[in-house]
């Protein structure tokens, strides 16, 4: 493997994961910084909330497309054997590179969102058959529950139980992967847990407020 390849790949998957994609479209359409609004969240999520689904569903497809392109750079290139472990250990390191840009994004101040559209992305890339399980297990924490945050840390918490029970990988660093995930997705969401036990997180499916009311 081509140490130079390796760290430009990573470098671009860093630049993708840094597009502000809901910074920039509620600018460009809107006329706001999403950042100033609702939960202050730079994701779609509330984008969704604060600006409508018209808005946020093109800013979520981004962002899921911004992880799957940035962890299918080394499978473009060629950068490792097709199936192996290094391959899978270098779509993982270029997805997390992505992830961080879309958390610490140098386009918009370092100021992002949560990253998990981008997670997503990464993790189709990786093994889209236990990703899309995983998304069933999210809409229905989401149906039943109607929160996002629920339903994000139930999505984390599914994706290593799956992997470990029912999936396989060749990758122990898959593994270690999704345990990191589930953990990230739970301290990247302490906020709204503190929101859940006090009963004042905001559901998802609700009427949208306007811009000059409170958030929950």
């Amino acid at each position: 493997m081509n140490i130079i390849y390796i760290f430009l790949t990573v470098a671009a998957g860093y630049l993708l994961g840094s597009i502000p994609t809901a910074v920039w479209a509620s600018k460009l359409f809107h006329g706001i910084d999403i950042r100033d609004h609702g939960s202050g969240n730079a994701g779609a999520t509330n984008v969704i909330r604060v600006l409508g689904w018209k808005t946020g569903i093109p800013v979520l497809v981004i962002d899921v497309a911004k992880g799957w392109l940035a962890a299918s750079l080394p499978v473009f290139f060629g950068l490792a054997g097709k199936n192996s472990s290094a391959l899978i250990n270098l779509q993982i390191l270029n997805g997390i590179a992505a992830i961080i840009g879309h958390i610490y994004p140098v386009f918009a101040g370092f100021r992002g969102g949560k990253g998990v559209g981008c997670t997503v992305g990464t993790l189709l890339a990786l093994n889209p058959f236990l990703t899309l399980s995983c998304v069933g297990v999210f809409l229905a924490m989401l149906f039943i529950t109607g929160y996002v945050s629920v339903s994000s840390m139930s999505f984390g918490i599914a994706f290593p139980v799956l992997l470990f029970t029912v999936f396989d990988t060749p990758s122990v660093v898959f593994k270690i992967f999704s345990v990191l995930i589930a953990i990230v997705l739970i301290v990247t969401h302490r906020t709204n847990i503190r929101r859940l036990i006090r009963g004042e997180e905001s559901k998802f499916l609700r009427k949208k407020k306007k811009l000059s009311d409170p958030e929950n």
